[in-house]
């Protein structure tokens, strides 16, 4: 199997084989591969598999970037055996090939493949209403026994030798399937071979989330039979009670359940299945028609030992189908991942003249913010910056859509001012309920200077000038938020930034950022830390991305997080 070797930095030797079509290494623990060093970037990079089995690396806009054997990546980059991957102070080697010791393992083996089939009731299932019976406790009651499973169900007390040929026999059943269909299915026909004098028999299982029954499994021995009839009262009984219970003649004993006095049930054996926690997740029954085959006490034991094994394995069947979800989806934000990477800028304006520079990081896997630049034909350089309500999938959609209507708006209009209303207008007509998308549009012109912008109720931007000192510019002339309100007119300003002035555009992730009291780093913040900030775009960028870590203590990123600056360059400055 494919792997990285580190070959240099902290724990040499180390081997992380490349399991999954898309493996990110970051700082951040949800990384496949997980670099604990400040300089790496929460998501650094990430490594994908195409279904030919060809690798490439791609850097996930990192800001320490990612290095292939000596060049710094700019786009995914196929990688062939033997060659060197940096990230930060850590080089890998990368093996297309199985390596010789198998001894260490960084990540988890791969999942196994998911069994077939589908969950489903195959029969109809006829449940009464009705209160519970009364159970009679005189000598003519017919109830032989009532066993409390969570107390009983690994007795080994009674017929140790036929009970452990039970479970060992109902074990070998279903080991090895996943599949809850194909789990229930197995262990009724294990019993079925345990219990000869069973004629019908039914798994019931409690949805976790809504707490609904349903019949996930059912089996009569006669195959002509119609379909089994299920007793709410029963059902509710063993649920409630917690207990195993075995019944003989129970068509008088259930007198008030319909189902059972129709269907001529002379014995029956129910047990409630124990998941975690003693958490009741369903119950299982075996019945027998017949007068001369009716379930014993012994029965019910050994019944009550397997029924054990059978909540074991729907147990771990959940877990397995949980995570074989959770895989899919793992897969399908990877994918999503992979898009929305695709629409944000592959570089940046190169103008003499001027100095470009951004940084973008999502709080989840994909995120809602967004960032472009956009070179118009009278050689200005329009640069815009938005921020999507919400985080996760939804807000990255619309951030997708915001990608091509934002430069079709620009590329149409005569002004800015135009291209903003004009967008709103359609961010308003999509039908997009109480989402709303604030946005600045700025355009400069390399040869004067001159910024004009307009903004849709983002955040105030700073002008750093050439001495430090720093101006957070006045929201009187924004507007509502693009979504909000589809009629609405926008003004914009203009600004001049003189030889070593810069202009500064950010999200609420920075501004939001909080500490430990709760305080947060604020507008404000952001203004002290650029006035002593290097005159370097990519210096002061990554260092106030660096001081909202600091101020945060190095918790988690709550919001998306993007900064968006651009520097008019001294006089004879390359």
């Amino acid at each position: 199997m494919a792997h990285l070797e580190i070959i240099k930095g902290d724990r040499v030797g180390r081997v992380a084989e490349l399991t999954e079509d898309r493996m990110v290494i970051g700082r951040h623990p949800t990384s496949e591969i997980v670099l604990e060093n400040a300089a790496v970037s929460r998501q650094h990079a990430q490594v994908t598999r195409t279904r030919l089995g060809v690798h490439h690396v791609q850097d996930l806009r990192s800001r320490n970037g990612t290095i292939v054997n000596g060049t710094q990546i700019k786009a995914p980059t196929e990688l062939s055996d033997g060659d060197e991957v940096r990230i930060c102070d850590v080089l890998f080697r990368f093996h297309d090939t199985p390596r010789e010791d198998d001894s260490v393992r960084e990540l988890p083996p791969a999942e196994a493949e998911p069994g077939s089939g589908s969950r489903g009731a195959t029969i109809e299932l006829d449940l009464d209403g009705g209160s519970h019976p009364h159970i009679a406790e005189s000598a003519e009651s017919t109830i032989l026994s009532k066993l409390s499973v969570a107390s009983t169900a690994l007795r080994l007390d009674v017929r140790p030798e036929q009970k452990l040929r039970a479970v060992l026999r109902l074990s070998s059943a279903v080991a090895n399937v996943l599949n809850l269909k194909n789990v229930l299915s197995a262990a009724l026909d294990a019993l079925f071979e345990l219990f000869p004098q069973a004629d019908e028999g039914f798994v019931i299982l409690r949805n976790a989330a809504t707490g609904d029954l349903r019949v996930e499994a059912a089996r009569q021995r006669n195959e002509n039979d119609e379909s089994v009839r299920v007793s709410r009262t029963i059902v509710n009984h063993v649920l409630d009670e917690g207990e195993a219970v075995l019944s003989a003649d129970a068509s008088k004993q259930w007198d008030e359940s319909e189902s059972v006095s129709q269907a001529r049930l002379r014995s029956m054996m129910c047990v409630p299945l124990l998941g975690n926690g003693d958490v009741r997740r369903g119950m299982i029954q075996l019945a027998s028609r017949g007068l001369a085959s009716q379930f014993k006490q012994e029965d019910l034991d050994v019944f009550v030992s397997v029924a054990s094994q059978v909540a074991l394995a729907v147990e771990n069947s959940s877990l397995y189908e949980e995570l074989v979800r959770q895989r899919d989806l793992d897969r399908e934000l990877a994918f999503a991942t992979q898009v929305q990477m695709g629409f944000l800028p592959k570089e940046r304006p190169d103008v003499p003249g001027l100095e470009f520079y951004d940084y973008y990081e999502a709080a989840l896997s994909i995120g809602g913010d967004y960032f472009d630049y956009l070179p118009l034909p009278d050689g200005r350089i329009v640069f815009s910056l938005g921020d999507v309500a919400g985080k996760g999938i939804a807000a990255a959609l619309l951030m997708a859509r915001l990608y091509s209507a934002a430069r079709y708006h620009v590329l149409s209009q005569e002004s800015l001012a135009e291209a903003l209303a004009s967008l709103n207008r359609e961010i308003a007509s999509g039908g997009l309920g109480h989402r709303f998308i604030t946005f600045v549009l700025a355009a400069i012109d390399p040869t004067t200077g001159i910024v004009t912008m307009a903004n849709a109720g983002h955040l105030q931007p700073i002008v750093r000038r050439a001495g430090g000192k720093t101006e957070i510019l006045s929201t009187e002339l924004s507007g509502m938020p693009l979504g909000v309100v589809k009629e609405q007119d926008y003004e914009q300003m203009e600004l001049v930034l003189e030889p070593g002035d810069a202009l500064f555009l950010y999200t609420d992730g920075v501004t939001e950022a909080m500490d430990a009291n709760r305080e947060l780093f604020r507008t404000e913040g952001v203004a002290r830390f650029l006035e002593t900030a290097p005159e370097s775009l990519e210096e002061s960028v990554e260092g106030l991305v660096v001081e909202v870590e600091k101020f945060t203590g190095g918790g988690r990123q709550a919001d998306d997080m993007c900064v968006v600056a651009v520097r008019r360059l001294p006089e004879g400055a390359a």
